[in-house]
C-alpha cells in the first residue's frame, strides 16, 4: 500500500509560480566564441541552489519526511543554506545551517533574515566538520537532512528541471558542451544527463579553479578564492557517469577577472560565474566554431560584497 501523499502548503507559496530563468548568449571578447549562459542568479534567493532546495523539500513533504513546523538541517558554506532558508520559510519549517567559521557576513545575514538559524563549526574542521555536525543535529531533533553532497535528488532536480528549460531555450534544442565547476556535482551531472538522454552529442567539461602561491591547504589543489567548488566531497560526481569528461584548469586570477568583466557588462554574478564562463570559452575553442556551449551563472554578487570580488586585494608594497 502506498503511503499518503501530503499536498504542499498553498498560502503564499510563490515558489510554485517561479518561471524559467533566461538563457542568453554572451560574448565578452568580440573575437571569441559566444557562450549560452543560464542566468541562475535570477532565482528567488539568488542562486541555482533554489532548484535543489525546492525539489528536495517538496519531495520530502509529499513523502511525509517533512511536516509543518518540522526541522531542516543542512551543512553548507553558503548558497545552499540561503536557498534552504528561503524554501523552509515558504513551507513553514524551521531551518538550521551548519557552516564553518569564516563564511562571509552577507551569507549569515541572508539566512537569519529568512528566519533560519546558523551554527558554526571551527574553521579547522571545514565543511567536513559541518557535515558531521549537521548529521548529529538532525538526529537529535528528528529533523530532515537534505544531504546535498550525496542525495541523488540534487542532480535529479537539474536533470528534470534546469536541463529541460535549457533544451527548450537553446537554438535547435542542441547542446554540444556543458560546463560547470563541481561542488556537490549536482549541476554538471544533472545537466549532462538531461542533454545526453535527449540525444545531444554533449561533452561535459569540469571547471577547476587553480590557485597560485598561498593556496589554502584545506582546499587541496582548488582555490579558496572561488567559493562553492570543493574537491573530494561529492558522492554524486562519478567519472563513469560522464563519458568523455574533460577537466579544464582555470587560474583563480582569470576566474576573478572574468567575473568582474561580467559584472561590468551588467551581470550581477559571483566568482563561480567567472570560472564557468572562462572554462566555457576554452571548451568552445576545443569543440569548434559551430558548437553550442552552455554554462550557468550560479549566484549573485551581493553575497560577495565583503570579498575581493568587489574589493580587490591591494598590491604588495615594494620592499
Amino acid at each position: 500500500m502506498r503511503p499518503p501523499c501530503r499536498p504542499l502548503p498553498a498560502d503564499g507559496r510563490f515558489l510554485q509560480a517561479v518561471g524559467p530563468t533566461p538563457l542568453v548568449p554572451v560574448r565578452l571578447d568580440p573575437e571569441g566564441p559566444t557562450i549560452w549562459c543560464k542566468l541562475e542568479f535570477l532565482n528567488p534567493s539568488g542562486s541555482t541552489k533554489d532548484r535543489i532546495a525546492r525539489y528536495m523539500l517538496e519531495k520530502a513533504w509529499r513523502l511525509g519526511d517533512l511536516s509543518p513546523g518540522g526541522d531542516v538541517v543542512e551543512a553548507s558554506s553558503g548558497s545552499t543554506s540561503i536557498a534552504m532558508a528561503l524554501a523552509s520559510a515558504q513551507m513553514g519549517c524551521r531551518f538550521t545551517a551548519v557552516m564553518p567559521e569564516g563564511v562571509t557576513e552577507e551569507r549569515l545575514i541572508a539566512i537569519r533574515a529568512y528566519g533560519g538559524e546558523v551554527e558554526l563549526v571551527p574553521r579547522s574542521e571545514g565543511i567536513r566538520g559541518a557535515i558531521a555536525r549537521a548529521e548529529a543535529l538532525a538526529k537529535e531533533r528528528g529533523g530532515y537532512a537534505p544531504r546535498q553532497f550525496e542525495n541523488p535528488d540534487n542532480a535529479e532536480a537539474h536533470r528534470v528541471w534546469t536541463g529541460q528549460e535549457i533544451l527548450a531555450q537553446v537554438p535547435g534544442g542542441l547542446v554540444h558542451g556543458v560546463v560547470s565547476g563541481v561542488g556537490t556535482g549536482g549541476t554538471i551531472v544533472g545537466l549532462f544527463q538531461a542533454f545526453a538522454e535527449a540525444g545531444c552529442p554533449v561533452t561535459p567539461f569540469v571547471a577547476r579553479p587553480i590557485a597560485g602561491l598561498g593556496c589554502d591547504i584545506e582546499c587541496c589543489s582548488f582555490s579558496a578564492r572561488v567559493p562553492g567548488v570543493v574537491d573530494g566531497l561529492s558522492r554524486l560526481y562519478r567519472e563513469a557517469d560522464m563519458p568523455g569528461r574533460v577537466e579544464l584548469d582555470i587560474s583563480d586570477d582569470l576566474a576573478m577577472r572574468t567575473a568582474r568583466a561580467l559584472i561590468r557588462r551588467g551581470f550581477p554574478v559571483g566568482p563561480s560565474s567567472g570560472l564557468n564562463y572562462a572554462a566555457a570559452v576554452e571548451a568552445a575553442k576545443q569543440l569548434g566554431p559551430q558548437a553550442q556551449v552552455v554554462t550557468v551563472f550560479p549566484d549573485r554578487m551581493e553575497r560577495y560584497f565583503s570579498t575581493e570580488l568587489v574589493q580587490p586585494r591591494a598590491a604588495p608594497k615594494a620592499s
